[in-house]
């Protein structure tokens, strides 16, 4: 790409403008959630950390901080888990066995990844209800692996197709399964695309706000996305350094699991380009 090489300034350039908006609110986040008094949403006190307080207090009637952490993190782990197990084995099953119905079951993932989950609220509310795990971690954590589901399928199935089939072909000779095939020579060939999807996830679960918003309603099984609105929410009394504060703590797991990870959500792009 010698063109870009030549003007790689001007792309730089352009990059550093788009995301100048972003930089600057975190800037705001951080400046805001050491300062003792805002107008407003200007930040105008003395530096301090009382805007931290909510690390070794509560915060009105909410739950601490550390509950809220543990929260957010089973509901993120669990979803990321879950979606990573059932796609693997739904991806394999569908780039390497021919059975009735898998174009039909293709389409129909596509769809279902298209489909605006929010439309669906109402009815996984009601299902929900009924087998007992409304207001629960476990409800939203299937609500939230069901509403992903399709894109891991797709991902993964992506990763599968880019594999030879010579091993498999040699192992099916020599007599193994296909779940032994699928556990001990497919899964860790593509162990790369397995590592992008729990991260993907895991960032999209730690994010989500909507499910878990809609679906728990207790305050002992909040996550960071519902606590933080409740602080927010509030407009006449709300304290934008404490909520600012929380947003930067709420932030940091979420920025060091990508830093951690970057090199395997790059990865992702280039799973496989068979259908």
């Amino acid at each position: 790409m010698p063109g870009f090489q030549r003007n790689w300034y001007l792309w730089m350039a352009l990059l550093l403008g788009i995301t100048f908006p972003v930089a600057l609110g975190y800037l705001w986040l951080i400046i805001s959630s050491l300062n003792s008094e805002m107008h407003g949403l200007q930040p105008v006190g003395l530096w301090e950390i009382d805007n931290w307080r909510f690390l070794w207090e509560p915060i009105g009637p909410r739950p601490m901080i550390w509950t809220v952490l543990a929260n957010t993190l089973i509901f993120a782990l669990g979803t990321s888990a879950l979606i990573v197990t059932v796609s693997a084995m739904a991806a394999y099953a569908i780039s390497r066995l021919n059975f009735p119905g898998r174009g039909f079951m293709l389409g129909l993932i596509l769809i279902l990844h298209a489909f605006p989950a929010v439309s669906l609220l109402i009815a996984t509310f009601y299902v929900l209800l009924a087998i007992g795990l409304f207001d629960s971690l476990l409800g939203v954590v299937f609500v939230m692996a069901a509403f992903l589901m399709p894109l891991g399928i797709w991902l993964l199935k992506g990763f599968f197709d880019g594999l030879s089939w010579d091993m498999e072909m040699a192992a099916l000779v020599d007599g193994a399964s296909r779940w032994r095939i699928f556990w001990h020579i497919a899964l860790p060939m593509i162990r790369p695309g397995l590592f992008a999807l729990g991260i993907f996830t895991f960032l999209v679960a730690w994010g989500e706000f909507i499910v878990p918003y809609t679906f728990i309603v207790s305050s002992r099984t909040w996550i960071f996305s519902v606590y933080l609105q409740s602080l927010a929410g509030d407009m006449e009394r709300a304290d934008f350094g404490l909520v600012a504060a929380v947003g930067v703590f709420y932030t940091l797991p979420a920025v060091i699991i990508f830093l951690l990870g970057q090199r395997y959500l790059l990865q992702m792009y280039f799973g496989g380009s068979k259908g």
